[in-house]
């Protein structure tokens, strides 16, 4: 065992809470004041998939949900909520890969460098299935 393991084991969930936090937060933040490089592609996904819905509130709504889901993640008592919340959201995140294919990829399996934004959401996922997996063991 290194000496370090009692310090990473005592902090883990708070930073990996804090971690997923930020990337909620602050892609959502950013969604909500028009300032997001991601906002296009959530307007061609959303017109590929929700066509009846406004563009513009469609980006608001997703960039305040994100906001929520990521405060969401600093309070423990509601992790199953969030934890069912965010798996949901990052289900969507996916899409893009499935309905936007010339947006996604330049050839079989060679994404863009906006699927490979998406691609790394797997890396969340994970985190988030961690801080899950830590909260039900308590």
């Amino acid at each position: 065992m290194h000496k370090l393991d009692p310090i990473f084991s005592k902090y883990i969930d708070t930073f990996s809470r804090l971690s997923i936090f930020l990337a909620y937060f602050w892609f959502g933040i950013i969604k909500v004041t028009g300032q997001s490089p991601a906002s296009p592609l959530v307007i061609d996904l959303q017109k590929a998939t929700l066509p009846f819905l406004d563009s513009n509130s469609f980006v608001i709504f997703l960039g305040l949900t994100e906001v929520i889901i990521g405060l969401l993640y600093l309070y423990k008592p509601l992790t199953k909520i969030t934890f069912v919340l965010s798996i949901a959201h990052m289900a969507t995140t996916f899409l893009p890969l499935i309905f936007l294919p010339n947006i996604a990829w330049t050839g079989f399996l060679l994404p863009t460098l906006e699927a490979q934004y998406i691609l790394k959401n797997f890396i969340l996922v994970a985190l988030m299935v961690q801080v899950y997996l830590n909260y039900k063991k308590k």
